[in-house]
């Protein structure tokens, strides 16, 4: 599989949605959609990692592909309010490394 880069990932949603899609669904829509993606990724984690269990036919449900839905409306929601995620990304990781480079370790609780 070939590597995607974040700006191909975006590009890549916005020529989905544009052709396949017709439009973009409204900001709030996309927020509920997200909402509800990251739902799905919660079910999944709680029955698989945590103490609750799938209910029959529900076993097959991949983590990835609710992953993959996640980023899409990510992507979807960045490219509709003309955020580049690559650079809020890379904006994002050096507000974490300056904030809590030390934070987390002196963090009794990840002793």
């Amino acid at each position: 599989m070939e590597q995607l880069t974040i700006k191909e990932a975006q590009k890549n949603v916005d020529d989905w949605i544009k052709t396949l899609g017709v439009r973009y669904f409204s900001e709030l829509t996309n927020l509920a959609q997200l909402m509800e993606e990251v739902g799905e990724v919660a079910r999944i984690m709680s029955r698989t990692y945590g103490e609750q269990c799938f209910k029959g036919s529900k076993k097959e449900e991949r983590l990835a592909d609710e992953l993959a839905d996640v980023l899409f409306v990510i992507f979807a929601i960045a490219n509709q309010t003309g955020i580049d995620l690559t650079k809020a990304f890379y904006e994002n990781i050096e507000k974490k490394t300056k904030r809590d480079k030390e934070r987390q370790k002196n963090n009794p609780k990840l002793r």
